[in-house]
C-alpha cells in the first residue's frame, strides 16, 4: 500500500546550490534583493516588497494602508484563516461574502450588494483569495473596487503564476497583491516566503519601512545595524532571511513548470474520475493552475476521506468556511446557516493531493482508490 502525502515541496539541485552561496559567501550580495528583483520581473511590476511568510505579508499589506481601529475588510467566507486574522490583530472588522458554487470564489453579486447597501465610512477595502489557483472575474472585480473607492489586496498566495486573458495577475489594476512560494498551508513545510507586489511607490515605501521595526539607518554586509538608528513609526520584524530568499529565488524559477506538471495531473484526475458515483470534478477556466484539485463528494465526505486514509492517501479541506469556526461563530454570533452556498459546498469538498513530485502512478493509485470506495459507496 502506498503513503501518498497530501502535500510535498519539490526541492532539487538548484535550491541546494542557491543555499550554498548564501553559506558560503561573504555577503557582497543579497539574495533577499535578488528574489524580490526577480519577483518584479516575473510579475511585471514595479515594486516586490518580500516578507518572510504569506500572513505577514497579509498583516504588513495592512499596516502600508494604515487600518484602523472600526474599520471594515470585506472577503469571501471560504477563505484560509489568516486574511481574517490579519484584519482582527488591528480590531478592525471582517465582514464575510458567500461564494460562487462553481468555482469557489467570492460571488460578485453578493460583493457588490454588500458594497451597495454599505453606509459605513470605515468600508477601508476587500482582501479577495483566489481558491486553488483559479480567479474569479477580475475585471468586473476591479471595476467594483473602483467604483466604490475600495482598496484591493489580491489574496494569491496559492496562485503564483496565474494568468488573466493573458496578463499576469499582481500586474493588473489590483493596489496589493499578495504571494507565497509555499502554494501550502502546511505547518512544517521548508519555507513558507511571502511577497507584496504593487505598482505603487507609496505602498511600497511605507511597506519596506514597517517591514523590519521602522527603523531608519542602513545595515552592514553582515546584517547588522549602524552605530547610531532611529525609528519613526510601529513596525514588525517580518523580514525574509537570505536562506529563505535564496529557497524561494529557486523555487521562483520553476514556477512554470511547477504548474504544467499539476495541470498534467489535474488532466488525469479530470479524465479518471469524471463520471465517477458520488463524485464531481472541478469545473475551470483555461488559467486554472490547480495548486489545489477540490473534487466533491455527494454524501458523507468524511466517511470517504477516512476510507482513503486507510488506503494511504492523504486529503485536504480547502477550505472551512470561516463563519463555522469557533471564534468568528462566537464572536460574530453567526448563524451556520447564515451563508448557504459556502455551508452547501463545504459539506462535499475533498482537496486531493496535487504537487509536482507526484509521478503518474501515484495519481492512478489516488484514483483507484476513489473509484474502489465510491463503487461501494451508500
Amino acid at each position: 500500500m502506498k503513503d501518498i502525502a497530501f502535500y510535498k515541496s519539490s526541492v532539487g539541485e538548484e535550491e541546494l546550490n542557491q543555499l550554498e552561496v548564501v553559506l558560503d559567501s561573504d555577503k557582497d550580495s543579497s539574495k533577499v534583493v535578488e528574489f524580490e528583483e526577480n519577483m518584479a520581473n516575473f510579475i511585471g511590476v514595479k515594486h516586490a516588497v518580500a516578507t518572510c511568510n504569506a500572513t505577514a505579508a497579509l498583516h504588513l499589506a495592512l499596516s502600508a494602508i494604515k487600518l484602523k481601529r472600526g474599520d471594515k475588510i470585506l472577503m469571501s467566507v471560504n477563505s484560509f484563516v489568516n486574511v481574517p486574522e490579519v484584519v482582527r490583530h488591528f480590531d478592525a472588522e471582517p465582514i464575510f461574502i458567500d461564494i460562487n458554487v462553481d468555482d469557489m470564489n467570492i460571488d460578485l453579486n453578493k460583493f457588490e450588494k454588500a458594497l451597495e447597501e454599505n453606509s459605513s465610512k470605515k468600508l477601508r477595502g476587500a482582501i479577495i483569495s483566489f481558491i486553488a489557483g483559479q480567479t474569479p472575474n477580475l475585471n468586473r472585480l476591479y471595476d467594483i473596487c473602483e467604483k466604490y473607492g475600495i482598496i484591493l489586496i489580491e489574496d494569491a498566495t496559492t496562485a503564483l503564476g496565474v494568468t488573466y486573458k493573458d496578463d499576469t495577475v499582481g500586474a493588473l489594476r489590483a493596489d496589493m497583491t499578495i504571494f507565497s512560494t509555499n502554494p501550502s498551508n502546511g505547518r512544517t513545510d521548508i519555507s513558507n516566503s511571502g511577497v507584496i507586489v504593487t505598482n505603487n511607490e507609496e505602498i511600497a515605501t511605507r511597506a519596506r519601512l514597517l517591514r523590519t521595526h521602522a527603523v531608519t539607518t542602513t545595515y552592514d554586509d553582515y546584517g547588522n545595524l549602524d552605530y547610531i538608528y532611529d525609528v519613526i513609526d510601529i513596525g514588525h520584524k517580518y523580514d525574509m532571511s537570505e536562506l529563505d530568499a535564496a529557497f524561494s529565488l529557486a523555487q521562483l524559477q520553476k514556477t512554470n513548470k511547477f504548474i504544467k506538471r499539476r495541470k498534467e495531473i489535474a488532466k488525469i484526475y479530470e479524465e479518471r474520475l469524471s463520471g465517477v458515483k458520488h463524485i464531481a470534478v472541478p469545473s475551470h477556466k483555461e488559467e486554472h493552475i490547480f495548486t489545489q484539485y477540490i473534487i466533491k463528494i455527494s454524501r458523507n465526505r468524511d466517511a470517504f476521506a477516512r476510507a482513503l486514509k486507510e488506503q494511504g492517501v492523504n486529503t485536504g479541506l480547502n477550505y472551512i468556511p470561516l463563519h463555522l469556526l469557533t471564534y468568528y461563530k462566537t464572536k460574530y454570533s453567526i448563524k451556520i446557516t447564515e451563508f448557504g452556498s459556502a455551508l452547501t459546498s463545504y459539506q462535499q469538498i475533498l482537496s486531493l493531493p496535487i504537487y509536482p513530485s507526484l509521478t503518474d502512478d501515484d495519481v492512478n493509485y489516488i484514483c483507484d482508490k476513489i473509484i474502489e470506495i465510491a463503487s461501494e459507496w451508500v
